[in-house]
């Protein structure tokens, strides 16, 4: 009987991690863009790369993962303006559209990432 009620729970909980962790994994998918800020508003900014493709990214409400390009020192969003070099990771997954997870922010070309 309780081997039973134990392999009930153990199908049960295989079953929950089959259906949440397709999801959760979709939702892990995350873009990177580098490039010169062209537009900037309350919950929207532009980059332009450069190869001169120019992306736009939804920021959604109380973003505050906005950072200096060392990673640590926060920057307010008031404080990006065009011209700024900016890293902006990104997915797309779960609102349909690109928005911003985290930005990095520098007066100067950011250093090419390491892989």
């Amino acid at each position: 009987m309780m081997l039973s009620r134990i392999r009930t729970l153990a199908v049960s909980a295989a079953l929950a991690a089959g259906i949440c962790l397709p999801s959760v994994a979709g939702a892990m998918k995350v873009g990177v863009f580098d490039g010169v800020v062209t537009h900037v508003s309350m919950n929207n900014i532009k980059a332009r790369s450069s190869n001169g493709q120019e992306l736009s990214f939804l920021i959604l409400p109380r973003f505050n993962k906005i950072f200096k390009a060392n990673g640590t020192t926060s920057v307010q969003m008031k404080d990006i303006k065009a011209g700024n070099y900016v890293r902006i990771y990104y997915d797309q997954s779960a609102l349909g559209a690109r928005h911003a997870d985290r930005i990095l922010v520098d007066r100067y070309p950011l250093k090419p990432m390491k892989s």
